[in-house]
């Protein structure tokens, strides 16, 4: 096991963004499988399309932006290192997750077909989504930019994000079986 994690380290300092986009795509992949399987409960029911699209995101769109993101964060100095701290917190949870929330629920809907209801679903979940982040990150960050190394900042966010994901995989379903429930009333009423 020790020498899967020195590869791995080795990787991540080497090839950077290939190490990001794989544990991305691996660990937004397992969210959906514990959402699946764990809370929604589906079993043999599971949706491996839904699945493929959230690895596909995670893998990525989500892993070369936070990639290039991390590294705006650490290339920017700071007079002291409490200052570095504060201000890349603020940065991520102020000016990225503002922006992420939204990209991440409009992204799904056109993953999925469906581009007609990302505003409807980033509308019913933005809020809500934006301050449960706040609760987890603004710790998670506060830790990840005070003591854990620049090239493991990104492994360090993601290992937090397999939990999330769990939670914007199981939102993201959630509001899409609405919006499927809607339609459906919507053309039994016009049938009859």
């Amino acid at each position: 096991m020790a020498s899967f994690f020195r590869a791995y380290n080795t990787i991540l300092i080497r090839r950077p963004l290939l190490a990001s986009c794989g544990t991305a795509a691996i660990l937004f992949g397992g969210g959906d499988v514990i959402a699946q399987q764990a809370i929604e409960r589906k079993g043999k029911n599971h949706d491996f399309a839904r699945t493929a699209r959230l690895t596909f995101y995670g893998g990525v769109i989500f892993s070369l932006c936070m990639t290039k993101w991390y590294q705006f964060l650490n290339s920017i100095k700071f007079a002291s290192p409490t200052k570095a701290i504060v201000a890349r917190v603020c940065l991520d949870q102020v000016v990225l997750t503002p922006v992420a929330v939204p990209f991440f629920f409009g992204s799904m809907s056109i993953l999925e077909g469906k581009p007609h209801e990302a505003v409807e679903r980033i509308q019913a979940n933005y809020f809500p989504t934006l301050i449960r982040n706040w609760v987890v990150f603004l710790p998670t960050q506060i830790i990840n930019f005070a003591i854990v190394p620049h090239h493991l900042r990104f492994v360090f966010v993601s290992v937090v994000s397999l939990f999330w994901n769990t939670y914007l995989s199981a939102v993201n379903a959630r509001q899409d079986k609405l919006e499927s429930i809607a339609e459906h009333t919507v053309e039994n009423l016009r049938e009859h």
